[in-house]
């Protein structure tokens, strides 16, 4: 097993995509078996095997002694006449000496002799004495909620406040109270009924304070505290049986804000039984409105110093839900809500109470923990988001551990034997915090004083209560007032993006290549209900999926249009064939009346806008273009179907072909009956799993983020359409099938959207199921919002001509002369290197790689082969290849590789014997990420499966990237580099034979040849809950990847390059484990050299060949070939180089 920690740094331990030296799955002897997947490697991605931090122990120690004399020494810098500096540091410095004395006169015993109990007495008195003496610990009381730890009230991670029983708890609302160094507790607040008291917000005068507590409906209600009289009041927010408000704050300008259960939608995961808050406000003059219309919930709500709000949101829409809850932030109207740190991260799964620290540019300390296991308590962590706002990127301390680095785990149960542990810190300054912590598994919760200097100093704890939420009970200064930008009399928003081609989401797409923009909106799950696997799609997506229609891109890549308030919308910027090049897997909510404005695709944050006059800026806003008709839910069976129906049912009628063979049923009235899933957490069949039999037939040959995908933001075109199988099938021109227009469209549209079957949740659980639910969700959101849509009424659409058009004509055949009529002659190249390389059937063993075999090589000295090192260690492998002639093009193919032709190779070339590695690629491009490919289902603890290794082939390379690496290896040798015509390639790879693969027929095992998509695709059958394993006995409806399953090849993703045998050249992979870029344009066939199709500028599309680990034999034979767009780039294209080097011994 290898350990593979990626380049951003993230250290998920993943069982590499390739093979370790030590599990070698090189191919033998051409007489012997292929690798049997029983002594294959273990592909399984596992959580991160970082290990725990070890305890923490405030014992006299050297570090102990450092971390007092720092904030000594800081106290006495920040307050030179509040605080003795000098008389702590003798005394530190006496007891330092002690210290050194005692170890080294008696080594490890030390700790044994009675003089160590003195010195450890003396060290905990000066301690406390010197931190005591802190002057932010001037007021005189701490706010506390005193709970019982029979009972301690925290939700799980997943949960609210809702979730948790109503009484049943030993607590009251506290004040601490300091007298000579002792502490007094006085109880403000003792409830009645043992109803459960917290999530305290102390108001900036200090004589008022909210608090959570059941109120009048018996449902958890919004409280003030009046700290002088002791008169508790419940707010009047929303005020029905059936809706919670808690976890309030106070606004600077009178105001309130809360969170509520009053959307009546529920978490996904847990279908829907935890009721999901989102944030509302309450005005001074009594209004309540809603502030975000969210997924799941929102948790926190605390004022920043310039009067933004601060919250916690957790969301997933098709990314992996264990690790994305996101801070974020927004204007106390709701309007600005953006990511503040934690978008595209694993790390941290949570980061809860979070707070924002005083005197500083917005810095916050808060708690991370993980998604299962420890509730709501962990490590603490603070973050500044100008240093950075991904994973532990802007983590500048972690309390304790100073001067640690913070490592961005991944591991869904992230702070689970973590101690000390953590909740609800608050801040003094930037560098003190009151903190509620447990120090070890049988310590008790309490009060602490911390620094950043790992100083501990207990305020108060007693044995069987837990002290939380502490906060010092003095006044504080008020935020700034940010006016409200809302206008409660409009419906509409609108939006402008200064440059859509800003920011990495579209790094390296050319400008003019984003034409419009697609808008799709979301049906979050009702109460009761959840897009669980299986749902609302075979493999996703989380939600259902609404269309709402698209809007103009101007030339210079800006957009100015209106958008319905209110609405959560994602944005898909599409190219001229209405296929999205990428997708946000998330949303944005624009408040009535708001300008909501964006750089451009996913930009940073810290980003600051261009200043420029727009296209786009100098027009009205424009107003979306409908799809089709009016916005509504995507449903196959509506939308795609009728595609289906008058293009492919012809044939594809559940009978089989002409030849025998059976054929999808792509027929929609079939209805699948025996739906289900051994996945942990898919839907129940009850009423899971209601597809048609077209749909499922269908779904597999699209690639897509599925239900959770890899939470880092996706590369460009990650997820094209293009490059799906459908897709590719039907472009090469399937039976003669032609797609008009608007089919087109709504096949690429059902692939963007994840490729969902429903389009409501009443068609998913029965409209009885969600009739309560919806009916107080429409009526809440009109009262709250003033909105009036309804995402379970189907809208009046044009009606789409579905029927079946004249049966297509059979695939033509292929002929066998040439467009001249000249009979086409078989390869014909130089003997002798024929003969040097026809024995070959093995791979030549690599570097670090055991093999058992006896290696063929030819003789260091042989001129038809070169070594070019490219860096210490990593050398590129090149063969020469002779001039020659064959016939290029299939005789069994698409129409596209039929018009065949002799093609002549009038010069010898060299080629290098292996698709380029990452290793050799990070040479010129060091900071390349070829990254991971997603799991399929759920992805509790892991990224994906390594395609990073150093051996395996480089990817997610674009057609003119991988040109850069050749005019970067032509600079450094002198020696001109470049990738293969196509001729150049189809002629290596079949390596003087003329069968579909160098190694036999279309229908040959190609186990011991080729890295292709074979019976190891049943990898992607993976349970990820709580521990990750395969699934022995998996459903058919879980196992849904197209494959040869008659052949296993012993790998699963990319191998290292060179596994097996190379053809009679010497040439390895030629067919599968990647695509490769050649430089030729897509232009029809017959091929010819001089028709402008090897011209190097431009954005056509370019020739892919080869195949890939994820294809099926087809794809992969040597006329076969692809094209993708020149800016592409694929988790399964790479590349070879080809090269004219002079003979041995020349120079350049």
């Amino acid at each position: 097993m290898l350990v593979q920690r990626s380049r951003l740094g993230v250290s998920a331990l993943l069982i590499l995509g390739a093979l370790s030296a030590t599990q070698s799955c090189d191919v033998q002897a051409a007489e012997t078996e292929a690798p049997s997947p029983a002594n294959s490697p273990e592909w399984t991605p596992l959580p991160d095997d970082a290990p725990l931090p070890p305890p923490f122990s405030l014992e006299v120690s050297a570090a102990q002694l450092d971390a007092v004399e720092a904030a000594v020494r800081d106290l006495a810098q920040d307050f030179p006449e509040r605080y003795r500096g000098a008389d702590y540091l003798a005394r530190l410095e006496s007891l330092r000496r002690r210290f050194l004395a005692l170890t080294q006169e008696n080594g490890q015993q030390a700790r044994l002799t009675p003089e160590w109990a003195e010195l450890e007495a003396n060290f905990a008195a000066l301690r406390r004495e010197a931190l005591s003496a802190n002057p932010l610990l001037s007021f005189e009381r701490i706010l506390a909620v005193r709970r019982g730890e029979r009972q301690l009230g925290l939700p799980a991670n997943w949960e609210s406040n809702s979730s948790l029983p109503t009484t049943g708890y030993d607590n009251q609302i506290v004040a601490l109270a300091y007298r000579d160094h002792s502490v007094r507790v006085e109880i403000l607040l003792q409830p009645e009924d043992g109803r459960y008291v917290g999530q305290m917000d102390l108001h900036w005068d200090g004589c008022r304070v909210l608090f959570s507590m059941p109120g009048g409906n018996g449902r958890f209600q919004v409280h003030e505290l009046d700290l002088a009289s002791g008169e508790v009041r419940e707010l009047p927010l929303i005020p029905d049986a059936d809706v919670d408000n808690y976890d309030a704050c106070y606004l600077p300008d009178g105001g309130v804000a809360f969170t509520s259960t009053a959307p009546f939608i529920g978490v996904p995961c847990v279908a829907g039984s935890s009721h999901v808050t989102n944030l509302y406000r309450r005005d001074p003059n009594g209004r309540i409105r809603q502030l975000t219309v969210d997924q799941e919930h929102n948790w926190h709500p605390r004022v920043m110093a310039d009067g933004r709000i601060l919250y916690l949101r957790w969301e997933y829409s098709d990314i992996p839900h264990a690790h994305s809850r996101i801070l974020f932030c927004m204007n106390p109207d709701g309007t600005n809500q953006a990511a503040y740190y934690g978008s595209n991260s694993y790390f941290p799964n949570s980061f809860f109470d979070a707070q924002p620290i005083p005197e500083t540019i917005g810095t916050v300390i808060g708690v991370a923990t993980g998604h299962h296991g420890t509730r709501r308590s962990g490590r603490l962590l603070i973050l500044d988001p100008a240093v950075g706002r991904h994973e532990a990127r802007g983590v500048i301390h972690e309390i304790p551990r100073r001067g640690e680095a913070v490592e961005p785990i991944i591991r869904d149960q992230l702070v689970d034997g973590v101690w000390p542990q953590f909740l609800n810190p608050f801040p003094l300054s930037d560098k003190y915090f009151l903190v509620s912590a447990k120090l070890g598994p049988n310590a008790p919760w309490g009060i602490y004083m911390v620094d950043v200097f790992d100083n501990m100093l207990l305020l108060h704890e007693e044995p069987g209560y837990a002290f939380l939420e502490p906060i010092p009970l003095a006044p504080r200064r008020r935020p700034p007032v940010i006016p409200d930008r809302t206008d409660a009399s409009n419906t509409e928003a609108l939006v402008y993006m200064v440059d859509v081609y800003q920011g990495p989401g579209l790094k390296g797409i050319p400008r003019g290549a984003v034409k419009s923009l697609r808008l799709v909106g979301y049906q979050f799950s009702y109460r009761g209900t959840g897009g669980l696997l299986g749902a609302v799609g075979m493999d996703g997506p989380w939600d259902v999926k609404r269309i709402i229609g698209t809007v103009p891109v101007e030339a210079d890549g800006s957009a100015l249009f209106r958008v319905p308030a209110y609405t959560p919308i994602a944005v898909q910027p599409l190219d001229e064939d209405g296929r999205a090049l990428q997708t946000m897997r998330s949303w944005f909510t624009a408040m009535p009346g708001e300008t909501l404005s964006c750089v451009g695709c996913h930009e940073h944050p810290n980003t600051a806008p261009p200043n420029q006059y727009t296209l786009a800026s100098r027009n009205p806003p424009r107003s979306i273009e409908p799809w089709y008709g009016p916005p509504r839910g995507f449903n196959f069976a509506r939308e795609v179907q009728p595609v289906l129906d008058r293009h492919c049912v012809t044939c594809h009628d559940g009978r089989p072909s002409w030849n025998g063979k059976s054929l999808p049923d792509l027929r929609g009235d079939e209805i699948v009956r025996d739906w289900s899933s051994k996945i942990a957490g898919s839907v129940s069949p009850a009423f899971g799993g209601k597809f048609s039999r077209s749909y499922v037939a269908l779904h597999g040959f699209i690639r897509r983020p599925g239900i959770e995908s890899d939470l880092h933001l996706l590369a460009p075109m990650e997820f094209y359409a293009g490059s799906t199988e459908l897709v590719r099938i039907l472009q090469k021109g399937h039976y003669g099938v032609e797609l008009d227009h608007e089919s087109w469209e709504r096949l690429t549209t059902w692939i963007d959207l994840n490729a969902p079957f429903h389009g409501r949740w009443s068609e998913i659980v029965g409209a009885e199921t969600i009739a309560a639910a919806h009916r107080r969700a429409l009526e809440l959101r009109r009262r709250y919002t003033g909105m009036s849509d309804d995402p379970e009424t189907l809208p009046v659409v044009p009606a789409f001509a579905s029927s079946p058009q004249s049966p297509p004509r059979k695939q033509a055949e292929s002929s066998p002369h040439s467009a001249s009529g000249e009979a086409l002659a078989p390869i014909r190249a130089n003997a002798r290197m024929g003969a040097t390389w026809a024995s070959l059937s093995t791979a030549a063993p690599q570097s670090g790689v055991s093999d058992p075999s006896p290696a063929i090589s030819p003789p260091p000295t042989d001129p038809a082969r070169r070594t070019i090192e490219l860096a210490p260690g990593i050398a590129l492998e090149m063969v020469k290849i002779p001039a020659g002639s064959f016939v290029m093009g299939g005789e069994d193919a698409s129409p596209d590789e039929q018009a065949r032709a002799k093609v002549m190779i009038p010069h010898p070339f060299w080629i290098s014997t292996t698709e380029i590695t990452n290793e050799q690629f990070a040479t010129f491009a060091p900071h390349h990420d070829s990254h991971v490919e997603s799991l399929h289902g759920y992805q509790f603890g892991v990224h994906g499966y390594v395609l990073n290794g150093p051996r395996q082939p480089v990817v997610r390379v674009s057609w003119h990237e991988a040109r850069a690496f050749c005019e970067h290896l032509s600079g450094r040798t002198g020696f001109r580099f470049d990738l293969p015509t196509e001729a150049q390639w189809e002629y290596a790879c079949r390596a003087g034979t003329t069968s579909p693969f160098w190694f036999g027929e279309a229908d040959a095992d190609f186990s011991r040849f080729a890295n292709l998509g074979d019976r190891q695709l049943r990898k992607y059958v993976i349970d990820t809950y709580i521990s990750v394993r395969y699934l022995d006995d998996y459903s058919p409806y879980d196992d849904w990847v197209p494959k040869d399953a008659r052949f296993d090849d012993g790998g699963f993703v990319s191998l290292p390059a060179g596994r097996y045998a190379a053809n009679p050249w010497g040439l390895f992979d030629m067919h599968g484990n990647v695509w490769e870029w050649t430089r030729t344009r897509y232009l029809p066939y017959p091929y010819t050299e001089d028709d402008g199709r090897n011209d190097l500028q431009g954005q056509d599309p370019r020739v892919i060949r080869g195949g890939s680990w994820y294809d099926r034999p087809a794809w992969a034979r040597a006329s076969r070939r692809l094209s993708m767009p020149p800016f592409g780039r694929a988790f399964n294209v790479g590349f070879r180089v080809v090269a004219d080097l002079p003979d041995a011994g020349a120079k350049p």
